[in-house]
């Protein structure tokens, strides 16, 4: 009998991130309020970060807003944004990271596999590194096992890639 399988992973799209960023750096120097400012959106693609920086915790708000209007209108997922603290920073400004989520962590990937496990489908789930992987025989099961996952709420953003049927 062949193997059917798919992937359940968690990445975000660098290129739309990127290009979110410059159209929200692109609003922000022509923004009444954040005009005269020294706003700014920074991407450190090696280690996934976005560094905000601002006047005051108000315009980085504003800043925070624009930025994810404009991740949302290219399609990058808000889930897979983890905002840490506002920190004080030279010159009387603000600044804040937001991480980039690239891969399920491992917490993650054992609720999902726990949650598979518990269908009572027949498939096998195996956590790959930072990939979720599911087999089985039965297309539909995999079908049911995909909706679901859809179905529950794991805090961050997946989605299934390399869905195969041999």
């Amino acid at each position: 009998m062949p193997l059917n399988s798919f992937d359940i992973v968690s990445e975000v799209n660098l290129p739309e991130v990127q290009n979110a960023i410059q159209q929200a750096m692109k609003e922000i120097r022509t923004r009444y309020d954040l005009k005269q400012t020294k706003s700014s959106i920074e991407l450190n693609e090696k280690e996934h970060k976005i560094t905000l920086a601002s006047d005051d915790e108000f315009k980085l708000k504003a800043v925070t807003e624009v930025l994810q209007d404009k991740l949302v209108r290219r399609k990058v997922p808000l889930k897979a944004l983890s905002y840490g603290a506002v920190q004080s920073a030279a010159g009387a400004t603000v600044r804040q990271e937001i991480s980039l989520q690239q891969g399920i962590p491992i917490e993650k990937a054992r609720e999902m596999v726990k949650k598979i496990k518990t269908s009572n489908k027949k498939v096998q789930a195996a956590i790959q590194g930072d990939l979720v992987r599911v087999s089985g025989k039965d297309r539909d099961e995999l079908q049911d096992v995909i909706k679901a996952l859809r179905d529950s709420d794991f805090g961050i953003d997946f989605h299934f890639t390399n869905y195969r049927t041999n």
